[in-house]
C-alpha cells in the first residue's frame, strides 16, 4: 500500500449501516437521520464507492442513473452525483478526491449534475456553478392576479395522497420533457421524492395534494397564529402544470385557500407567476444556485443538446482531472444540432470544463463567464455567437433533490 493509507472499493449492501454513520457524522446530524430510505431504497450499490482506511470507512460517493431534459426538449442519461461524505478528522486529507476520481473515471454518461454542498469544493473537480437556478418566492395571502390572467373554470381538489399519485406521476411525465433541467422518475425516485416521515418535517404538515385537471400541486402547512388570527404559511414542495391557465389556477388555489398565510416557494427563475401579479413588488424574492453540472465526456455531451443558433467555431477545453476532454474541439451547429470533433486548428476561445458545464442547461450565459475570467476569446465575436447558441426557450430548473 506505500504510503497511501487508504483503500477505494465499491459497496454491497453489507456496508450499509457503515454507510449511514458516514454520512450522519459528515452531515453533523444523529444517526437516525441518516435518510434510511436513500440509502436502502435509492441508491445503486454497484455505483457506490467508499475509501477505507484498514477496514474502517471513512468516505462515500454514488452515482444515480436518472435522466434529464436538456435544451430543445432531448432527453438523456445523466450519472447523478450524490451522498458525499467525508467523516470528520478525515476531511481534506484527499479522501474526497479519491472518491469523485473514482467516480467520474466510471462514468459512462456523457455528463453528471449534482446539488453541491460547498461550492469552493466542487470547482475544484471541474463541476460547473449556477448550471441552473432557483427563484425563492414568498407570496402574500391573498394577492391578487392582474386582470389579464385566466384561471379558467376547472376546479382544483384537494384529494388524499392515495387519490393523488397516480395523477401525479401521469402528469409529471408529460410535462417534464418540456421542461429543462426536470429528471426522470422511476418508483423508487417518486418515493424519496414524496417520502413524508414527520421526523423531516420540521414542524410542517404532512404533504398535502391538490389536483387540477392539467396539473397539481404537492405543499406541507406551518400553523402560525398572531393576535389578529390564523398566518399559517404553506410551503410548496412541487407545482406542475402542463398549461398556462392550470399554472394560474394552481397558484390562486394557493393564494386564495381558507386561513393561509404567506405562499413560499423555490421555483423556476422564469416562472411568471411574479408577472401575473397586480402587484409584482408584492412577493419577495431570493435567488440561489441549485444544479450544477460536469461534462464528463465533453463532445458526447455537446452533441446532445438542441442549439438556439448556428455557430462555427474551435473551442480549446482545459479540464485537468479528465485529459480526454483537454484540448481543441470543433464544435458546429446547424439547424439547432451539434457536431463536435478533434482538431488541431487555432482556437477561436478557450474555455475551463466547468465554464462550459455552467453554461450547458442554457442557465450561466458564455459572455458573462468570458467577463469573469473563465472564458478567453482569441476571434472577435465567437463568445457572443457561442453565448447566444447555448441559451435555451426556458430557465433550466430541477424541481427535485437526489
Amino acid at each position: 500500500m506505500g504510503d497511501d493509507p487508504f483503500t477505494v472499493r465499491v459497496l454491497t449492501p453489507r456496508d450499509v449501516v457503515s454507510l449511514r454513520r458516514v454520512l450522519a457524522s459528515a452531515f453533523l446530524t444523529e444517526l437516525d437521520d441518516g435518510r434510511p430510505e436513500r440509502v436502502e431504497h435509492v441508491i445503486e450499490f454497484d455505483r457506490t464507492v467508499g475509501v477505507f482506511q484498514d477496514d474502517d470507512l471513512v468516505g462515500v460517493s454514488a452515482v444515480l442513473s436518472r435522466e434529464i431534459t436538456l435544451p430543445g426538449g432531448a432527453v438523456a442519461p445523466t450519472a447523478a452525483l450524490t451522498t458525499a461524505g467525508v467523516r470528520p478528522g478525515y476531511q481534506r486529507k484527499g479522501v474526497l478526491n479519491r472518491l469523485v476520481s473514482t467516480l467520474v473515471d466510471g462514468i459512462d454518461e456523457a455528463f453528471a449534475i449534482l446539488w453541491a454542498s460547498e461550492g469552493a469544493i466542487y470547482s475544484r473537480f471541474g463541476c460547473g456553478s449556477l448550471a441552473s437556478d432557483l427563484l425563492h418566492l414568498e407570496l402574500p395571502h391573498g394577492a391578487p392576479f392582474h386582470a389579464g390572467v385566466d384561471i379558467g373554470e376547472a376546479l382544483v381538489r384537494e384529494v388524499s395522497r392515495a387519490e393523488a399519485l397516480p395523477v401525479l406521476e401521469e402528469l409529471y411525465d408529460r410535462v417534464r420533457t418540456s421542461r429543462v433541467g426536470w429528471l426522470g422518475r422511476t418508483g423508487r425516485s417518486w418515493e424519496f421524492h414524496l417520502a413524508d416521515d414527520d421526523r423531516y418535517r420540521d414542524g410542517l404538515s404532512a404533504f398535502r395534494f391538490a389536483l387540477h385537471p392539467r396539473g397539481y400541486v404537492v405543499y406541507r402547512v406551518r400553523t402560525a397564529w398572531d393576535a389578529r388570527g390564523p398566518k399559517d404559511e404553506l410551503h410548496v414542495h412541487e407545482l406542475v402544470a402542463e398549461t398556462d391557465v392550470a399554472h394560474a389556477a394552481l397558484y390562486r388555489h394557493l393564494l386564495d385557500l381558507g386561513l393561509g398565510g404567506e405562499v413560499k416557494h423555490y421555483t423556476s427563475a422564469d416562472d411568471p407567476v411574479v408577472h401575473m401579479l397586480a402587484d409584482p413588488r408584492s412577493a419577495i424574492r431570493h435567488r440561489n444556485d441549485a444544479l450544477w453540472v460536469r461534462l464528463v465526456h465533453v463532445d458526447r455531451a455537446l452533441e446532445l443538446r438542441h442549439y438556439l443558433s448556428d455557430v462555427d467555431a474551435v473551442v480549446e477545453v482545459l479540464d485537468p482531472l479528465v485529459p480526454r476532454n483537454a484540448g481543441r474541439w470543433h464544435l458546429t451547429v446547424e439547424k439547432g444540432r451539434a457536431t463536435v470533433r478533434r482538431t488541431d486548428a487555432a482556437p477561436d476561445a478557450t474555455a475551463d470544463v466547468a465554464a462550459l458545464g455552467s453554461a450547458f442547461l442554457g442557465g450561466t450565459r458564455l459572455t458573462v463567464l468570458a467577463r469573469a475570467g473563465r472564458v478567453r476569446e482569441h476571434t472577435p465575436g465567437t463568445v457572443a455567437a457561442l453565448s447566444t447558441a447555448f441559451l435555451g426557450d426556458h430557465a433550466p430548473h430541477c424541481p427535485e433533490l437526489f
